[in-house]
């Protein structure tokens, strides 16, 4: 089994910045593309960015030039550096990561979300 731990998440005021982390563990082999997806209250989970194992990185439009996402491969762990926070970057914010376990399956994995709130 496999498990991705988000941490980082809290509440900062507008024009701050975070920084989330999130670790995988259990029986893994690799990983493969790793990202961060959000949910605000009321809406549709959406694709923050996302980074693959050879370091190829994809931003949602509304976090480029602010947030920036990163990866320790060795540690199995991604990293979203969040600057220049906004109000609307409010929400629940998820990893996920594409995980090739001992089983030899590619499946895709969440984490718990940890919450992140901008005051204005």
């Amino acid at each position: 089994q496999v498990q991705l731990v988000e941490s980082g998440g809290g509440l900062v005021q507008a024009g701050g910045s975070l920084r989330l982390s999130c670790v995988a563990s259990g029986s893994i082999v690799s990983i493969n593309t790793m990202g961060w997806y959000r949910q605000a209250p009321g809406k549709q989970r959406e694709l923050v960015a996302a980074i693959t194992s050879g370091g190829s990185k994809n931003y949602a439009d509304s976090v480029k030039g602010r947030f920036t996402i990163s990866r320790d491969n060795a540690k199995n762990t991604v990293y979203l550096q969040m600057n220049s926070l906004k109000s609307e970057d409010t929400g629940v914010y998820y990893c996920t990561g594409v995980v090739r376990t001992t089983s030899a399956y590619e499946t895709n994995y969440w984490g718990q979300g940890t919450q992140v709130t901008v005051s204005s």
